[in-house]
């Protein structure tokens, strides 16, 4: 299914992303990230509001438009080793290794997200449109890493992913006291999938295919509840349902020239996220913790071989994620924010292989954010951010005819897989405030 009509605005907003928790970008907008992501019980702009707790919206004032924009650098490496054999098919001890660096340039990652209400009216609204997912790499063909080898060598040549996924929420809050408020918001979504090679395709005699783009269309929910005390301490608590797409159909090309196609399902993760603010004098603080719900995602839940030699899932588990972040008001006219996020990694190692085209798991994050006041009306943030993924994801690399020796995947004995990554990003946002409720 091909949605041409909406290619224009996916570009716009979502040009390639790369994921963080899991694949999923850990925060929207420079001040949202510069807390580490967390929002769901401190909502201190309204991008993080939207993305994280629709319910907490109902906090601002005013008609607000939030724009952003991030340059994202990332430096994916992949490894490989392999055990070279004799004539006899018989081990000699010598090994072949190499590794491969990462190709892709500048990522950019815009945003845009707008809030208003009426005076003496429980009703707050919303609209956004952000970038909240995706996956890329490009690591050339190599004559000296074996993962990289031409196909007819053994190996995959170059190996080139690019994932996106724009989505567009359509809030509503309603405040049922002056402390208590409930939100909703229906998504609709826009995806985009390119691989080079299509391991979901079948393979021939002359490989595993490469692909055209193709896009899907997608559509969920978020539900959320949020509470401010008195004292300065909230709560919040959001629910964000699988956003459900259509399968991507592909077109393929084989390297002999011979076409084929094959439909491939991946949706978007269920994640259930919890929070906790405290406000007070200059100082804002938050904490959440999310559950990333990949193990009952399709695409994600399944992994492993079909019966024609086929991939037939990423197989990531479900993770965990903890954003915490402060923000320092004391300095006039420049907030201060310090932000860190950790994420659990959804690769176990006997996947490894298969997630060589979505190698972009970090494990710490850690960001400073500034703003600078200029008057009620306009504020201007920004971001740096520095990601590792602290140390390699690694695991054998697999060969269907192996199973019956090495199952249940066919793990090559003496071999291994691995990638490690870093991450930096610098971000720049600007919030206008038309003016107060009315």
């Amino acid at each position: 299914m091909r949605i041409h009509s909406l290619t224009f605005v996916a570009l716009l907003f979502s040009f390639t992303l790369f994921g963080q928790t899991g694949h999923i970008l850990q925060g929207v907008g420079a001040k949202n990230m510069s807390m580490g992501g967390a929002a769901t019980a401190q909502p201190i702009d309204i991008s993080g509001a939207l993305q994280w707790n629709p319910a907490s919206i109902s906090t601002f004032n005013g008609q607000i438009l939030k724009l952003d924009l991030g340059l994202f650098f990332s430096s994916p490496k992949l490894y490989s080793i392999v055990p070279e054999f004799n004539n006899l098919g018989q081990p000699t001890g010598n090994f072949f290794s190499g590794s491969t660096d990462d190709a892709r340039g500048t990522s950019i990652l815009p945003s845009i997200a707008y809030v208003w209400g009426k005076e003496d009216s429980k009703h707050t609204y919303g609209i956004s449109a952000f970038g909240i997912s995706g996956f890329g790499v490009t690591f050339p063909e190599s004559a000296t890493n074996p993962i990289n080898a031409p196909q007819s060598f053994g190996g995959f040549g170059r190996i080139e992913s690019d994932y996106m996924l724009l989505q567009i929420g359509f809030t509503w809050a309603y405040e049922l006291s002056d402390r208590l408020s409930v939100g909703v918001e229906p998504t609709i979504n826009y995806a985009a999938l390119e691989l080079m090679p299509n391991p979901t395709a079948n393979p021939t005699a002359a490989g595993y295919p490469s692909t055209d783009k193709t896009s899907v269309l997608g559509f969920g929910m978020q539900f959320g509840v949020f509470y401010e005390a008195e004292s300065g301490f909230k709560v919040g608590v959001s629910y964000k349902t699988p956003q459900y797409f259509s399968d991507f159909e592909f077109d393929n090309t084989y390297l002999d020239g011979a076409t084929g196609s094959n439909s491939f399902n991946m949706d978007y993760p269920a994640i259930y996220s919890i929070g906790l603010g405290y406000s007070k004098n200059d100082f804002d603080l938050a904490l959440d913790y999310r559950y990333v719900d990949y193990e009952n995602t399709d695409g994600f839940s399944k992994t492993g071989w079909t019966n024609t030699a086929s991939v037939s899932g990423f197989g990531w588990n479900s993770i965990s994620v903890i954003s915490a972040g402060l923000q320092y008001k004391g300095i006039n006219k420049l907030p201060l924010r310090l932000g860190y996020t950790y994420n659990s990694n959804p690769v176990a190692s006997e996947v490894t292989f298969f997630n060589i085209p979505a190698t972009a798991v970090i494990e710490s994050a850690y960001q400073l954010g500034i703003s600078y006041v200029f008057n009620d009306r306009v504020t201007l943030d920004a971001l740096y951010h520095y990601g590792t993924s602290n140390g390699k994801t690694s695991g054998p690399l697999l060969n269907p005819a192996f199973i019956p020796n090495f199952p249940p995947y066919g793990a090559i004995p003496g071999s291994e897989v691995s990638y490690d990554m870093t991450t930096s990003m610098i971000a720049f946002g600007i919030n206008y405030t038309f003016n107060n409720k009315k």
